[in-house]
């Protein structure tokens, strides 16, 4: 997953330069929904002999949710804001779902409790984010600002998702395959009803551009959201939004060894400081306690 959606961020780059962020996320969308539905109609995907769609009407609302704060409005954020910043500081805003994904189950939907190293990493996570937007360096509100904003969006919106499918979807009996399908394939839906808006640009396509939005749309939106919520059942939220270790690290050096992309200083002293935040947050690292006082 984590080699995948990292190499994402590389195709929308290369995508972009023949198509607009629209039809970058239109096609990630649809061609992910058709690959996932074809998924199904072979399979038949089964838990315990019950439907292979859900029958409850609540079910397909949550599902339709998610399609859109985990989908459509994070991959249209995403596309928008590699118009503006390169793909190597996208991936690294991806890498703050963790701390947006502990915010929001703790503080929204109230289905974990942070502990006090939590609570630390969050803060220093936050205090990443900031040093990578380095707001010192912008007296307006630029293309490479609001960038940056969207992708925070983005990851704003996988936060909440995390949190979502945890409350209201994570222990209903839906087969893996069938769940990635429903997210995906409501948002591919959406995004047909919105062809109007968001697809209606000329395009000119090359062979690079064509293979960017087919394993963007095949494999990234795709076959990976299956290996996604079968993880995300196995692990729950907080530890499954660490695959965003593995993100940054393929996208920044695609970004740089393909398109030779280059950083300012505080950009990797910010992604530093979001991985110990990360960290942190995950306890794969705790702070000292304190010496108790003698008697």
């Amino acid at each position: 997953m984590g080699v995948v959606w990292g190499a994402s961020f590389l195709f929308m780059k290369i995508a972009l330069e023949g198509v607009s962020f629209g039809q970058v996320a239109w096609s990630r969308l649809v061609l992910g929904g058709l690959t996932l539905g074809l998924i199904v109609l072979i399979t038949r995907p089964r838990i315990n002999n019950g439907p292979v769609l859900p029958r409850e009407g609540v079910v397909w609302l949550h599902f339709l949710v998610i399609a859109f704060t985990g989908c459509f409005i994070p991959h249209l954020l995403f596309a928008w804001a590699e118009q503006y910043v390169s793909s190597s500081l996208a991936s690294i805003y991806n890498a703050v779902t963790p701390i947006m994904t502990a915010v929001m189950v703790t503080a929204v939907f109230r289905v974990e409790k942070l502990a006090r190293d939590q609570i630390v990493g969050v803060l220093v996570g936050i205090i990443g984010v900031v040093v990578i937007i380095a707001p010192w360096q912008y007296t307006a509100l630029t293309g490479d600002l609001w960038g940056q904003l969207a992708c925070l969006g983005a990851a704003l919106c996988y936060g909440f998702t995390f949190g979502y499918t945890r409350k209201h979807l994570s222990g209903r009996p839906i087969a893996g395959t069938t769940f990635a399908f429903l997210n995906i394939g409501l948002a591919g839906a959406a995004m047909l009803l919105f062809t109007p808006v968001l697809a209606w640009q000329p395009v000119a396509l090359t062979t690079p551009i064509v293979l960017s939005l087919v394993t963007l749309g095949a494999l990234g939106t795709g076959l990976a959201y299956i290996w996604h919520i079968n993880v995300l059942r196995a692990w729950g939220p907080t530890t499954t939004s660490t695959v965003t270790y593995v993100t940054p690290v393929v996208g920044v050096l695609l970004g740089v060894l393909i398109l030779a992309e280059t950083f300012s200083w505080h950009e990797p002293l910010g992604a530093l400081l979001v991985l110990m935040g990360i960290l942190l947050t995950q306890k794969r690292v705790r702070l000292p306690l304190r010496a108790p006082r003698p008697a």
